[in-house]
């Protein structure tokens, strides 16, 4: 007996062989795939309460997100946003639109968030804090409250900064907010934290919610970027992940330029103070070398491509088939719902299985098995989680999501994985499933309200922000 069969689907597992299972089916006993295998096979076997029917759909695992941000999704849509450098955009929008938004507005954008990203396939996504101010926890706590609300499955990275800016940066800073000089701009020191503080806080979060929400949630330190990170802040939030059996992430090699010191990498700093290692994923990596690839691999550290971000920003291609190649594990992530403008995954693998191929002028570079392989099996192992989520096989976790492959741009579609990382966009996703519970059924999220009236909700906020800060 289990509590409930998939059948009637393509099944994708993305195990080990990467077998896909024509007209296969899941068993589902608790929060746990019991029996993946042929529909005939399964339906003999196994009685459920509950049957959901894939219709010929994909049935893949629930797609991953593995860097991603939250709050500024209500400050996107707008050519405010739109045509700036890293520095300008960040410091000139996202930061103060996000700095001066309130509990119950950060609230708001989460609800927008995981309703978006339910209805993109998503079952975990893991979030950069990047604007926690320690003094006002009731921020983190709101947006805490929706994620377990949602459903689905999240890794809340609470950002610190431990090295107050120097002179130089803040006179870099004063040239960038020149630009919008009518902006409310918060001050260059508004996120610093003394080390011990930022790490005894960091403690406290990950006592209190990981592991909340019947396991979904779970709490990383983050160190936010090499600039306002001591070297024993990173070294002291490895350790913390060590100590309670979980992960850390942190931005690095975004900008152009970003040197810990005159002829040391970034990559070679985080290794030479003990941040490199197998509890860390490293967000974007756009601005590193051979060297640098190198280091990753040996260390064993998981990297998240960022792609349409740093399109978007112009910041430079990652060397992802570099790192693929010297066996770097790489997840990719949607990182800024206000640049990307989407928190869509499929949207982005699309890209990614394209672009690369362009850049380096060859199109077997980042075939579409491994691109969705960034999404699912590969974006478990780069947050610590390839044991039990990323394909689906009897013991792991029942995070599934299901396909509708019966619309014009996906037919004929004699090879599924092609068709979703080349054609799919997104909103074909009809079904999902998180710890073996319904979140999402024909496209009508359980978890959530009146989609409508978050979207209403959001939009005001959005607006509101947008005006109060005098972003232009």
């Amino acid at each position: 007996m289990a509590d409930v069969l998939v059948t009637n689907g393509r099944v994708i597992t993305q195990n080990g062989d990467r077998d896909v299972i024509e007209d296969g089916a899941l068993a589902i006993t608790g929060e746990r795939i019991e029996a993946v295998g042929h529909t005939a096979e399964i339906v003999a076997d196994y009685d459920a309460a509950r049957v959901v029917d894939a219709d010929g759909g994909a049935v893949i695992p629930g797609l991953i997100n593995a860097h991603t941000h939250v709050s500024d999704i209500v400050l996107r849509g707008g050519a405010f946003a739109a045509d700036r450098g890293l520095y300008d955009w960040l410091y000139n929008v996202k930061r103060p639109g996000s700095v001066a938004m309130m509990p119950d507005e950060h609230a708001v954008a989460a609800s927008l968030y995981c309703l978006e990203a339910i209805q993109s396939g998503v079952t975990t996504f893991v979030e950069n804090d990047t604007e926690v101010v320690w003094d006002t926890p009731e921020t983190i706590e709101a947006k805490l409250d929706i994620y377990e609300t949602s459903g689905i499955r999240n890794v809340y990275g609470a950002g610190f900064a431990d090295s107050p800016p120097d002179e130089a940066f803040e006179a870099l800073l004063a040239d960038y907010q020149i630009r919008n000089a009518d902006t409310e701009h918060p001050p260059a020191d508004h996120f610093s934290i003394d080390t011990d503080r930022a790490i005894r806080e960091t403690e406290r979060l990950i006592e209190r919610y990981h592991g909340s929400a019947e396991g979904r949630q779970s709490i990383w330190p983050t160190p936010i970027v090499l600039a306002s990170s001591s070297a024993r802040g990173l070294r002291e939030a490895y350790q913390l992940a060590e100590e309670h059996d979980v992960q850390t992430t942190m931005h690095i090699a975004e900008a152009e330029v970003e040197e810990a010191d005159a002829g040391l990498s970034s990559i070679e700093y985080l290794r030479n103070v003990g941040y490199l290692g197998e509890r860390t994923l490293l967000g974007h990596c756009v601005q590193i070398d051979a060297s640098d690839v190198r280091l990753l691999a040996e260390s064993g550290t998981s990297v998240a491509h960022n792609f349409m971000a740093n399109m978007r920003l112009a910041t430079g291609f990652a060397p992802v088939v570099e790192m693929l190649d010297a066996g770097v594990t790489v997840g990719l992530g949607t990182d800024n719902a206000n640049l990307n403008d989407t928190v869509n995954p499929l949207s982005d693998v699309r890209a990614v299985a394209s672009a690369h191929k362009g850049y380096h002028r060859d199109p077997g570079v980042v075939p579409a098995q491994t691109a969705l392989d960034m999404v699912t099996i590969d974006g478990a192992r780069a947050i610590g989680r390839a044991d039990d989520l990323g394909s689906l096989e009897a013991g792991k976790l029942a995070d599934v999501a299901i396909v509708d492959l019966d619309h014009p741009h996906l037919t004929p579609c004699p090879d599924p994985v092609h068709a979703l990382v080349y054609a799919a966009q997104g909103f074909e996703v009809e079904t999902v499933l998180c710890a073996g519970e319904l979140v999402m059924d024909g496209r009508d999220v359980r978890s959530f309200g009146d989609p409508a009236a978050i979207m209403r909700d959001a939009a005001a906020v959005g607006a509101d922000v947008v005006e109060r800060v005098g972003i232009e």
